[in-house]
């Protein structure tokens, strides 16, 4: 059985399939953004207000 109580993570549409895996998932009021070989490792949160002026920027 899947626990569907715990976020979502997904792989971003902008990493590769080799070592650049980024994964983001909706956390409460805010985007979180983890490196998906380390998955039990620090997480990154941020509003999806400052999440768009990023994605905008690259």
């Amino acid at each position: 059985m899947i626990d569907s109580s715990g976020p979502r993570w997904r792989k971003s549409s902008f990493s590769d399939n080799a070592a650049s895996c980024v994964e983001i998932a909706h956390l409460a009021r805010v985007l979180g953004v983890r490196d998906s070989k380390n998955v039990d490792g620090p997480s990154l949160s941020f509003p999806p207000s400052s999440f768009a002026i990023f994605l905008r920027s690259l």
